[in-house]
């Protein structure tokens, strides 16, 4: 077995098996340090705690008789540990430890850790700074309170003084506008690892935050953790649960890591995206495990305002070894992305159970600036996956969505309003037990999907199909096993690409200017 180790710091350290397959194996195998069992694990991507700081360790793993060549790690530096129960907190799921654990964050020296050790801690929102790792301890949990006057608010602009500038602090579904600070909350801070084991618990419900979710109330609901304008940061190890609406929301950051986590809301969650880099660069996303009440992964940048001011596309994006269950889509690209979506890879990676797998969602209005290009899925293994690919330039959601200007299949003149889809490809990816349709592609008349190549896939139904829209446009209707149906696309490729069990025609396509096919 081959491994490389893909993160460390002062006190764990996460590897990850190279050519075994996809997010997990079938047998377990083992861990050692020193030559001493650490764990067993059946994880592709698997984290070891408990290390000491500025310490060398030798690391091998053992699968039966087959042994890895050894890594020496030497971990970080590590300055100091505040223990959160020092400065005050009782972790006794009862009284408000906001503030105890808020000045121990504060008064960590550089290079120190804030330890968070077994307890439940009642906490409203916790403000991180740079420099800091923050560890929450196996048993940790922040559990959230859920009154929402207790929370301070982000406001979406503050002018300047000189009224010639904006500062942007809260932010909802790609607009300015008033939030709820997260219970993560990481503003204008670089070089913070949250790690650990424990929990952060939203403690959300339909009878707090997800009653009435579309209804304002003081400000816009609350994400788990929300980095504004951050670098270099890490989030690994730990659960994340409950949320009031996004998990995880990173925005116009840079430079980030989400690793071995778990995300985790029920499936009538409403907004509950996973994990929804918006106007970010250079994000790796591995090894995540993903179940929840809608998109697993949504990738944004800004939906009219804030794309077409700040013109910050997310773009370097690597999503690998992780499982989505359960959501509307696996993958999502928009629909807020007047910015831009460029260079995303996802490979290796286990869809189960979601509504759709990759899922791009635009339409005329969102600018010229919402480019979608080089996008690559790869290696996908897809399981009751009701539609694997769709990209839909019609989406009508929100209000302006639902004008003629945006429904109209007639083509209309290429503006400053007109978003564009260029380089798609998708390789090596099996679908079973789909429902609605194999792929869903639907470009714009006036300005066409660039290229799309489908090689080496296969998609087949399940036995019992159960009928949905493959996409949320006028005039989709309720289907089930259908084929690939293509329209509005310059090239589309078409490679060893298998349809087995489908109602009708495995390929319909129409407004296609260069088809290839080769089966």
């Amino acid at each position: 077995m081959k491994f490389e180790i893909i993160f460390k710091e002062a006190r764990s350290f996460t590897l990850e098996c190279k050519d075994a397959g996809i997010y997990q194996l079938e047998e377990e195998y083992e861990i050692y340090l020193d030559n001493k069992l650490a764990d067993k694990t059946n994880k592709i991507v698997h984290t070891i705690n408990g290390l000491k700081p500025d310490t060398e360790y030798k690391i091998f793993i053992k699968k039966g008789e087959e042994v890895s060549e050894p890594v020496v790690l030497h971990t970080d530096y590590e300055s100091y540990t505040l223990n959160v129960r020092d400065f005050g907190a009782l972790g006794d799921g009862k009284r408000d430890d906001t503030g105890s654990i808020q000045a121990a964050i504060y008064s960590c020296p550089k290079d120190g850790r804030v330890l968070v050790p077994k307890g439940i801690y009642k906490i409203t929102s916790l403000f991180m700074k740079s420099d800091l790792r923050f560890e929450l301890e196996e048993g940790a949990v922040l559990s959230a309170i859920t009154e929402r006057e207790k929370f301070p608010v982000l406001p979406g602009l503050i002018e300047s003084y000189k009224e010639d500038s904006e500062y942007n602090l809260g932010t909802w579904e790609g607009n300015p506008l008033d939030m709820f600070a997260a219970i993560i909350t990481c503003i204008n801070v670089s070089n913070v690892v949250i790690y650990g084991k424990g929990v952060i618990d939203g403690c959300a419900d339909h009878e707090n935050w997800w009653k009435n979710p579309k209804i304002k109330r003081i400000a816009w609901r609350p994400r788990q953790i929300f980095m504004n304008h951050c670098e270099n940061m890490v989030v690994q190890g730990i659960r994340v649960t409950n949320s009031p609406s996004w998990n995880i929301h990173p925005y116009f950051s840079k430079n980030l890591k989400f690793i071995d986590l778990e995300i985790l809301n029920p499936k009538d969650s409403p907004n509950t995206d996973g994990l929804d880099p918006e106007s970010c660069e250079n994000v790796e996303i591995i090894g995540v495990y993903f179940s929840l009440g809608d998109d697993c992964i949504a990738i944004k940048s800004g939906k009219i305002y804030m794309g077409s001011k700040y013109k910050a596309p997310s773009k370097n994006l690597m999503i690998r070894q992780c499982c989505m269950r359960d959501g509307h889509g696996s993958i999502t690209i928009g629909s807020e992305m007047a910015a831009g979506v460029l260079d995303l890879t996802v490979k290796d990676c286990l869809f189960i159970d979601t509504d759709r797998g990759l899922r791009i969602k635009t339409r005329r209005g969102r600018g010229e600036d919402a480019i979608v290009d080089n996008i690559l899925f790869e290696n996908i293994q897809m399981d009751q996956v009701m539609t694997p690919f769709v990209i839909n330039s019609f989406y009508y959601c929100d209000p302006d969505g639902l004008t003629e200007y945006v429904r109209t299949k007639q083509p209309l003149p290429v503006d400053e309003r007109t978003p564009n889809i260029k380089k798609l490809a998708f390789r090596n990816i099996s679908c079973k037990n789909c429902h609605v349709a194999a792929a869903f592609l639907y470009g714009l008349p006036e300005q066409k999907i660039e290229r799309v190549e489908m090689k080496n896939i296969t998609v087949s139904y399940a036995e019992k199909t159960m009928s949905g829209v493959p996409a949320m446009m006028e005039g989709s209707i309720p289907c089930t096993k259908q084929g690939i149906y293509a329209n509005n696309i310059t090239s589309l490729e078409i490679e060893n690409v298998k349809i087995e069990g489908c109602e009708g025609e495995a390929f319909r396509t129409e407004n296609i200017d260069n088809l290839i096919c080769e089966n």
